[in-house]
């Protein structure tokens, strides 16, 4: 049962828990501050499994495994992006509300991808007269943005401590704290050194584009 449920022997399923969580902290199992026990490592890595290995969403993890949607997304912001797909059967009647900038139609994918290529979020099917703004409005993503909700993140930068995660964006994106753009035309050792490094982040999307796209 446990070979045709995991797809592997339990040996070897025992071995990836011990193995990640010997890397990540995250995987460890961790006490409250009253001494109670939280989701042990086991709990963490099968809600990992199903979601890289089913594609189900965050929150489908917590009747299953008792794991709630916020513990399984954790450690998973990326860079949002929107790219168009070439529609070579539109229907003729349909095809200028679908061309885009290329004038041809096209279908908006708006997706977030992290540095290995996985995507996160993905949202299909707008037509390809928008813009990366109306895509984001029609997302269920722009629902938790707009409310500066993102997934829980802990972080602290000269001594300011934030819990709040955030995604990086082009210029086009509204100026929110959940989105960090870059610096158009940035002056200064600080700012071109911030402006390189998010660029040099955000091609990881446009990289998870491209080996879709392939």
């Amino acid at each position: 049962m446990f070979r045709r449920r995991f797809r592997m022997s339990r040996n070897l399923f025992l071995r990836i828990p011990n193995a990640v969580k010997g890397h990540v902290n995250y995987f460890v199992q961790q006490k409250d501050r009253i001494g109670r026990l939280g989701l042990s490592t086991l709990q963490k890595v099968t809600a990992a499994f199903r979601v890289l290995a089913y594609g189900i969403p965050a929150d489908a993890a917590d009747e299953y495994i008792q794991i709630g949607e916020s513990t399984t997304i954790e450690r998973m912001l990326g860079s949002l992006d929107c790219m168009h797909w070439t529609w070579k059967n539109c229907p003729i009647a349909w095809a200028g509300q679908y061309a885009g900038r290329s004038r041809e139609p096209t279908i908006i994918l708006e997706a977030v991808a992290d540095y290995d290529l996985r995507i996160w979020h993905a949202h299909f099917g707008m037509p390809g007269s928008n813009n990366d703004i109306n895509v984001l409005e029609a997302s269920y993503l722009f629902s938790n943005l707009a409310n500066d909700i993102s997934p829980p993140c802990h972080y602290v930068i000269q001594g300011q401590q934030y819990n709040t995660g955030y995604y990086l964006v082009d210029g086009i994106y509204p100026k929110w704290s959940t989105l960090v753009q870059t610096i158009h035309e940035p002056r200064g050792p600080k700012k071109k050194l911030f402006a390189m490094m998010q660029e040099a982040c955000r091609k990881d999307v446009k990289h998870a584009f491209g080996v879709l796209q392939s």
